[in-house]
């Protein structure tokens, strides 16, 4: 074993000092690369663990602010309808005077001009916890089937066109209200018939959509229930 060389003063080479101190810092930045990379290691699984857990959304307050919105009516629509009635008898004697068109009995005939508008939408009210599945920035929406809610004739732009009666018949008091009745059931009729539950159905859904994603879920799907 060859003798450490030393100075004449007894002491070892001044390098040998500057090695050691090089060598302890060398050792101190490894440590400390070492603990870095332990630390974001870890940070990046508990990371992974979060973002893998779902996030169920708070559906008390969902259910509330789609609530507000009530009894959300998305489509109307107006229809004219013209009526034309008639207090005809039904008797031969009675129907005798218009066969023979016998002047002065000429029945008793009413035109009305029907303004109608017709209303359907969606009973948000109807909505329960079970409507509503969120977590993880998805949201789905079990919605009430659409339905009619509201059906009348505009007064103000309904009218009587023609109304005459025979020189020798009286006027049928009750005919303008048939008139009225048979109109409104027209105007019902034909906005059914028209697809206005489909249509409330279809605003509906874009409605709530636009609402759902201001507050924060990217990705909305809403259903509709096979029945209310």
């Amino acid at each position: 074993m060859k003798p450490e060389t030393r100075t004449d003063n007894g002491r070892a080479p001044a390098y040998t000092s500057r090695v050691r101190k090089r060598l302890a810092i060398v050792l101190v930045v490894i440590a400390f690369v070492i603990g870095l990379a332990i630390a974001l290691t870890l940070a990046w699984m508990v990371m992974k663990r979060s973002a893998a857990a779902p996030r169920i959304g708070n559906t008390a307050t969902i259910i509330q602010q789609i609530q507000s919105l009530s009894e959300l009516v998305t489509v109307k629509y107006v229809i004219e309808k013209v009526v034309i009635l008639t207090n005809a008898s039904t008797t031969t004697l009675g129907q005798l005077p218009n066969v023979v068109n016998i002047p002065g009995f000429e029945e008793d005939r009413l035109t009305l001009l029907a303004h109608g508008v017709a209303k359907a939408g969606v009973n948000l009210s109807k909505l329960g916890p079970t409507d509503v599945q969120a977590s993880d920035g998805k949201i789905v929406l079990q919605l009430p089937r659409a339905h009619v809610t509201d059906v009348y004739l505009d007064e103000a732009q309904t009218q009587v066109l023609d109304r005459r009666a025979g020189m020798f018949r009286s006027f049928d008091k009750t005919l303008e209200k048939q008139a009225r009745q048979y109109a409104w059931s027209e105007v019902n009729r034909a906005a059914r018939l028209g697809g206005i539950e489909r249509e409330a159905e279809e605003r509906a859904r874009v409605q709530l959509t636009m609402l759902l994603k201001s507050l924060g879920y990217k990705e909305v799907e809403i259903q509709t229930r096979a029945s209310n």
